[in-house]
């Protein structure tokens, strides 16, 4: 395999165009993972972000690996797609988990019930009648 010194300048540059974009892309999810201040906020900027980021990076090495080896290389390709169909999935698994964590806590600031779609009720005394439906 030749080096990338004999890379054509048609390839390089979408290579290291990609490249750059996508560890900046990386790395701003990795700054929005450290200066939000809740879970619920911080889980967004590495879920996104970092899709996206290796997205970037794939691209660059499917391309890199194709001019290099004069074929078409396509196995970046899997890695996308199993990327695209499982990173989605496993954030909202994430949220929902930390969200019935924060419900069963009764944690009523940890950001569970913000936009009033979830709220935290107290338990009814045994003598009482329970709340009536609304």
């Amino acid at each position: 395999m030749s080096g990338i010194e004999h890379l054509p300048g048609w390839a390089a540059l979408p290579v290291a165009l990609l490249l750059i974009l996508g560890a900046s892309i990386i790395l701003t999810g990795a700054l929005g993972l450290l200066r939000l201040r809740n879970f619920y906020q911080r889980i967004h900027g590495p879920a996104i972000a970092t899709t996206l980021g290796a997205g970037c990076l794939l691209l660059a090495s499917m391309i890199y690996f194709t001019v290099t080896q004069s074929r078409l290389v396509i196995h970046e390709l899997i890695i996308a797609v199993f990327l695209l169909l499982t990173a989605p999935v496993v954030a909202m698994t994430v949220m929902r988990a930390a969200v019935y964590r924060d419900l069963r806590a009764r944690r009523h600031d940890a950001g569970a019930t913000a936009g009033d779609v979830y709220s935290i009720t107290t338990r009814v005394e045994e003598n009482e009648l329970p709340p009536e439906p609304r």
